[in-house]
């Protein structure tokens, strides 16, 4: 049996809002991604009151528009950058060096010595060889080392693509030593879209063990705990507050470090800061059934998996889509307007759609502001890529 999604808009947006996105957007070819700034301000805001005692790295990838990344330079955060490209970003835009890390733990030797370069002293790794390429062309830089979790309970987990096993974290500590490099912190993520804030309380459990062992075996005062992101946008499933994160954390560190915290804890929020402002506006382009006896209709959108809701792969994050219309609720399979069988949004989650819908209509699928844009296809089918606007 199908999971059924059907809430009201108030759920997600003021219905004020909802008025303004759709009159700025009325003349606006679809599909199109509408971006509200006074959300991204106050998710910031959120996170600075209840987790005051944290650093805020914001993840470019998230959503790199330039309004969106000056906003938050002159709010105060600095940022977790992942490439060049963004580093080039942010320069253009008046960011200072020393408000980034090198956040990618794959990266070439080159572009390591072009952040170097460029001033930037903060890197991340999770092997030798990286480890390696930091100490010949950034010499002195501050290293954080990234520990492997599993990301159990997150709506997008983290595979084994990225982090150590402590026991390898030990030998890279020891490694940065011998290098000439500043053994700086231990960073971690606890998985994007996270549900179980435990996930925390084992990955900070194992944090507080390597800064023991550094301080008590090699006299290394490891100074910065890197928390990552995994704080939630607000999507179909509800999730807990910011405030009932903040307050399980803050007594998980009280747990593992009693009142020695680390000098510096940062985090790195990309879905829970850009997630809720936005709003992709797009079309339907057909409704069809594929059998006459079948008992869902298909819903085409002219928006899929390549034109930013990549996402969606396995149904993972659930959007509150928005339809207008009023009717009867309709069960509908929900696909984009590629020429790729995958290219599917919902067929196992059952969205209701109103029985009055007709093709050309509008619909807005909200809660996406975050890995939109800068997940969008180029020219795939001739495509292009999906167009952001800032809500005026």
């Amino acid at each position: 049996m199908k999971d059924q999604y059907h809430f009201p808009l108030e759920n997600f947006m003021p219905k004020e809002r909802f008025e303004r996105i759709k009159a700025f957007s009325a003349d606006k070819e679809t599909p199109c991604l509408v971006i509200d700034l006074d959300v991204i301000k106050k998710n910031y805001e959120d996170l600075r009151k209840h987790l005051p005692f944290t650093k805020v790295y914001y993840a470019v990838k998230a959503n790199p528009d330039d309004a969106v990344v000056s906003l938050l330079k002159d709010l105060g955060s600095s940022f977790d950058v992942a490439t060049r490209y963004e580093l080039d970003q942010l320069l253009r835009l008046g960011v200072s060096p020393d408000r980034m890390s090198f956040g990618n733990t794959i990266k070439k030797e080159k572009d390591i010595a072009y952040f170097y370069e460029k001033g930037v002293r903060l890197f991340v790794t999770d092997s030798i060889t990286d480890l390696d390429k930091i100490s010949r062309v950034a010499p002195g830089s501050k290293v954080f080392f990234r520990l492997l979790t599993e990301g159990l309970g997150a709506d997008w987990p983290l595979s084994k693509k990225f982090g150590s096993h402590p026991d390898l974290a030990r030998q890279l500590i020891k490694t940065a030593v011998r290098f000439g490099l500043v053994p700086y912190g231990i960073s971690f993520h606890p998985g994007s879209q996270q549900r179980d804030v435990g996930q925390w309380s084992s990955a900070l459990t194992t944090v507080s063990q390597l800064f023991t062992w550094a301080r008590d075996d090699l006299k290394v005062d490891l100074k910065m705990i890197n928390m990552g992101g995994g704080f939630p946008a607000n999507y179909i499933e509800p999730t807990d507050t910011l405030a009932q994160y903040a307050e399980d954390i803050k007594r998980f560190l009280d747990n593992c470090f009693k009142n020695e915290w680390p000098e510096e804890i940062i985090i790195e929020p990309g879905r829970s800061m850009a997630g809720d402002a936005g709003v992709i506006v797009a079309e339907i382009v057909n409704i069809a059934k594929k059998s006459v006896h079948e008992r869902y209709p298909w819903v085409f959108l002219d928006i899929g998996k390549f034109g930013g809701l990549i996402e969606t792969l396995d149904e993972a994050i659930k959007y509150p889509i928005y339809f207008e219309g009023r009717g009867n609720p309709v069960d509908v399979i929900l696909a984009g307007p590629t020429c790729d069988s995958m290219d599917i949004l919902y067929e196992k989650t059952t969205y209701l759609m109103p029985d009055t819908t007709r093709i050309g209509e509008r619909v807005y699928i909200l809660t996406t502001g975050a890995y939109t844009q800068s997940y969008s296809s180029i020219y795939f089918n001739g495509f292009p890529p999906l167009t952001s606007y800032i809500l005026k």
